[in-house]
């Protein structure tokens, strides 16, 4: 299927798939949705209000690799340790990695060679991307995720349910939850009413919160038991 790189809101890019008039970030702000969505209500929620000195992530749609690569710069910010595991069905290639300007837009030149690494390292292979900062991607559907109780974090980042609503059912939401420890949140873009119902489904704790630039609401999700 045909992508092309588009210049978003914030002055960052993403990735457009025509065809599905779908884009990997939002058009009102790639790194801004980043930002307030995975990182805010996600990653620094939970290691608040879980003092965490360490933490376990799960990103669904590894994609451009923008929330890894914040995560990363965060966690540096932060010291603390990071294990990160990137599912991707469908990798990008090396020449839309050259026109993702990441690097540039937030001001992390130092740490370019972070944001290489987290792309061109194997693929189902552990890698150390920095000392506190590990990685793993695997090339596979979100429904073949299959892990217990292994993640404190999931960045739940697949196309919407528009184009693909069968990564958004009780069935994946099940495996979401099953994967996630005790007091681990998943959190996402989205905010459906459909979304909500299966979320709630599988025993998640939901809470909607203002969204990003762009969108009234996103959700975070957590299992409390």
């Amino acid at each position: 299927m045909k992508r092309k790189i588009i210049i978003t809101e914030d002055g960052s890019t993403t990735i457009q798939i025509p065809e599905w008039n779908e884009q990997y970030h939002s058009t009102h702000g790639a790194i801004q949705e980043a930002q307030h969505v995975y990182i805010q209500n996600g990653f620094l929620h939970y290691v608040e209000v879980n003092q965490a000195e360490s933490v376990s992530i799960l990103e669904i749609g590894f994609g451009t690799g923008l929330n890894a690569f914040m995560t990363l710069l965060e966690a540096e910010k932060q010291n603390l340790k990071i294990q990160y595991k990137g599912v991707e069905a469908f990798p990008i290639s090396s020449e839309e990695l050259k026109q993702l300007n990441y690097v540039t837009q937030l001001n992390a030149s130092a740490k370019e060679a972070a944001f290489n690494a987290l792309h061109e390292v194997p693929w189902e292979t552990e890698a150390q991307i920095t000392s506190d900062f590990k990685l793993i991607k695997e090339q596979k559907d979100f429904s073949e995720i299959n892990e217990k109780e292994a993640f404190n974090i999931i960045y739940f980042d697949a196309f919407g349910a528009e184009v693909q609503p069968e990564l958004w059912t009780e069935e994946i939401f099940k495996n979401m939850f099953d994967a996630l420890k005790e007091n681990g949140v998943l959190v996402t873009y989205a905010a459906k009413g459909t979304v909500k119902r299966a979320l709630r489904s599988v025993g998640f704790h939901l809470k909607r919160l203002q969204g990003p630039p762009g969108k009234r609401h996103m959700l975070r999700a957590t299992k409390s038991l």
